[in-house]
């Protein structure tokens, strides 16, 4: 039986491995932080939308609560994992999202202090005039879930974009 050698040349996987090396040393990383931060801001701007167009808020405080840097936006980066926290913590947030009953489990009926300005109830704490709810559920209007929805139905070309940017940019010679 005749014995052949093979040779193969990974001359070019030692070029490969290197550009490997350099864009895990800071650059890649620090990019795809950008990446996750801007993909924060997306989902805020769709979440800020979604919000409106279900026209689920009487004041501005939950809306302004999904800008980063309110007081009550939760925005947390964890750089060594590279995640991104986006939330909320205005309690009622949930209670709009999911839906609630307007009253205390046992309590039939409670007042409201406020007072209506044309079709809105104005809530005043301590005032003399309201309303009176009586228990009922009252259906969410699931903005968070639509707009999870939203960005799962863009994120998939918003990466396909950036990951041929990267292969671009630091691969661009095995292209």
């Amino acid at each position: 039986m005749a014995r052949s050698d093979v040779h193969i040349d990974f001359g070019d996987f030692d070029r490969f491995f290197t550009l490997l090396r350099q864009a895990a040393g800071g650059d890649f990383k620090e990019e795809l932080q950008h990446f996750l931060e801007g993909l924060g801001y997306e989902f805020l701007r769709i979440l800020e939308d979604e919000i409106i167009r279900r026209k689920v808020v009487d004041t501005r405080e939950l809306l302004a609560s999904f800008h980063k840097g309110d007081k009550n936006n939760i925005w947390e980066m964890d750089e060594s994992r590279v995640s991104l926290e986006v939330g909320t913590n205005l309690e009622y947030a949930t209670y709009v999202n999911d839906g609630h009953w307007t009253n205390k489990k046992g309590v039939a009926v409670r007042f409201v202090p406020g007072r209506w300005q044309g079709d809105r109830f104005i809530y005043e704490k301590g005032a003399n005039t309201g309303m009176v709810l009586k228990q009922q559920w009252v259906e969410g209007s699931h903005y968070w879930e639509s707009a999870l929805r939203i960005l799962e139905r863009v994120y998939p070309e918003l990466l396909a974009e950036k990951l041929e940017e990267w292969l671009e940019k630091y691969f661009s010679e095995f292209i």
